[in-house]
């Protein structure tokens, strides 16, 4: 009589596990699945010491620079990725590092680039045309599915598109970190800077790329070489608090120590990404780009990044800008790229900035 009171669908689910829990204790298979239960259990609870122990594990985890997506791609052919109008370089930051990196000019020079050098590459640098230096976020490489799609929208609106993989990622040479990661965008800026002659020149940081490019910006403010503008997407406030707010930080958020245990040990391993206190000491105009539905870096914590930037005084005679994206046109964490209204922000922000540089 109870059971008829329940539900038909919880009753045949209940029923289900019952007739399960008693074919496992018939067979002896209920002895063997609360072994594997207490077996679960205490990898659960030794993960946190173990990373505790070997904060080079965090590292790991934050940078993901050993995923390599997609998988057997030649970085040295762009061409094979659709981009018949990009050269691919190696420049060396410092003594043992080398990176590797792409340059896809804009598509008026398509036609004109085809079967040309290295050195025509970098001349076609100085023409009259914007440069961005694009950063982009942990695991993969420059040859990324939705980075590839990035740079062609970008060419097409007439930029010219710099692009590298950090140290230790890709085919790049060297070993991660925090520190070297934002030594070798600024070397590539510097590089760019020597080719473009009067161009604009842009950093867009994606993701994990955001924290590398507020750190250049910041750096090329101090030394008063800002660049003419940042765009950030998908941007965080601090690593401590994205990865806080990580889907893979679930199954440890409530965990007793959660950031002795996870956090700290970043923090240690001199990993920061301060975006939040960066922007207190950048002074060029700022556009920050946010899906709504973001499930790796939420929409809350770049909304956070705008505000604070929106009301520091370095940002006084520049504009800030913040663009969010409606959960319904699921562009997610890395496919803002497919907005049709992308060009029009681009051209209207970026027509600004423009104007600032030239006065």
């Amino acid at each position: 009589k109870l059971l008829h009171k329940i539900p038909a669908v919880f009753r045949s689910v209940f029923l289900s596990f019952f007739f399960v829990f008693l074919l496992y204790r018939r067979y002896g298979l209920w002895f063997r699945l609360r072994k594997l239960i207490i077996w679960l259990l205490g990898v659960y609870i030794a993960i946190p010491f173990l990373v505790k122990l070997c904060p080079a594990i965090q590292a790991k985890l934050v940078f993901l620079n050993f995923v390599r997506v997609p998988y057997f791609i030649d970085l040295k052919r762009p061409q094979d990725q659709g981009l018949n109008h990009t050269c691919n370089y190696y420049l060396q930051p410092e003594e043992d590092v080398t990176i590797g990196v792409w340059h896809t000019v804009p598509a008026a020079l398509w036609k004109n680039a085809r079967g040309k050098d290295q050195l025509w590459f970098e001349d076609a640098l100085g023409s009259s045309h914007p440069v961005i230096l694009y950063l982009h976020g942990n695991a993969g490489t420059r040859g990324g599915d939705h980075r590839v799609e990035l740079y062609k929208v970008l060419s097409s609106l007439g930029y010219h598109v710099v692009t590298f993989d950090y140290r230790g990622w890709g085919d790049s040479i060297g070993s991660p970190s925090e520190r070297g990661m934002t030594y070798d965008a600024l070397h590539v800026f510097d590089w760019i800077k020597a080719r473009s002659g009067d161009n604009p020149v842009y950093i867009w940081g994606h993701s994990l790329g955001t924290g590398v490019a507020t750190n250049l910006v910041r750096r090329l403010c101090e030394r008063e070489t800002p660049p003419d503008a940042l765009i950030l997407e998908s941007p965080f406030t601090n690593i401590r608090e994205e990865a806080r707010s990580h889907p893979f930080s679930v199954i440890y958020r409530y965990f007793p120590g959660f950031d002795w245990f996870f956090l700290d040990p970043i923090t240690t391993s001199g990993i920061k990404f301060a975006n939040d206190e960066n922007v207190k000491y950048i002074s060029c105009s700022l556009l920050i780009l946010h899906a709504e539905d973001d499930p790796v870096v939420p929409f809350h914590l770049g909304k956070k990044l705008y505000n604070i930037a929106a009301t520091s005084r370095s940002f006084r005679d520049y504009k800030v800008q913040f663009v969010p994206f409606h959960t319904d046109l699921g562009y997610r964490h890395k496919y803002i790229y497919r907005s049709p209204e992308l060009p029009r922000i681009l051209r209207e922000f970026l027509g600004k900035s423009e104007h600032e540089h030239h006065h």
